[in-house]
């Protein structure tokens, strides 16, 4: 497999697939406003901060993956973590959600309302565009949610699962990954996602489906002073 387009996934999407969402300068890419606020470098271990500093205003947060140097003057590090990204290693799930309903833009703001709720990971108004999001609803409210964010070669990236906390433990999330995994598979992609490294109960559940740990890297919130 490419696991070089995987090592460095966010700089690949947006200078790829995802470049009409982008916007970019030298050798820096960001999602452009009401996306995901997620920025890619060529090169993490010199990154191009001058070039990042056109693209966004002072205060702006974005998440950076792999960077784990120290801040150039005019930028500041407002959080520093790692992450485990897992790839898929298990045959092909049945659909466990069935039931799930495609979300569209008129879903927008129930989707970006129950990411605010339980922070999922960055995610914007727009985020849904990015690929095919599923939901669980209890009559017309959106209770559950996942779906696709980054994407380069064959590696189609799985996200914003999360579940309002009234509907927890009912298995949606798991219901909703594996019906995305399905999706994905069938389309010939490879399923992987991000965790943080100190969520074990979320990498433990992954692992149970049928994910692996490929790697552990850095991830900040970076922003201009």
């Amino acid at each position: 497999m490419a696991f070089e387009l995987l090592d460095n996934i966010a700089w690949h999407t947006l200078s790829g697939p995802h470049a009409a969402y982008a916007t970019a300068a030298g050798d820096a890419r960001r999602y452009s406003a009401g996306f995901s606020p997620i920025v890619g470098f060529a090169d993490v271990r010199r990154p191009d901060f001058a070039a990042l500093a056109t693209l966004c205003a002072p205060g702006e947060k974005f998440y950076s993956d792999g960077w784990a140097g120290v801040a150039p003057a005019g930028w500041h590090i407002d959080a520093d973590a790692t992450m485990f990204k897992m790839v898929w290693d298990a045959p092909m799930p049945d659909d466990a959600a069935p039931d799930a309903v495609r979300l569209g833009p008129q879903h927008a703001q129930q989707a970006l309302e129950l990411a605010t709720l339980t922070r999922p990971g960055p995610f914007g108004p727009r985020t849904i565009e990015l690929g095919e999001y599923y939901g669980i609803f209890q009559g017309e409210r959106l209770v559950a949610m996942a779906g696709e964010r980054m994407s380069a070669g064959i590696w189609r990236e799985i996200s914003g699962v999360c579940t309002h906390p009234d509907h927890q433990g009912r298995g949606h999330g798991r219901r909703l990954m594996l019906k995305l995994v399905r999706l994905q598979l069938q389309r010939g992609e490879a399923p992987f996602l991000h965790v943080m490294s100190s969520n074990d109960g979320a990498r433990g559940l992954y692992a149970r489906l049928g994910f692996r740990d490929y790697r552990e890297s850095v991830v900040r919130v970076i922003s201009r002073d």
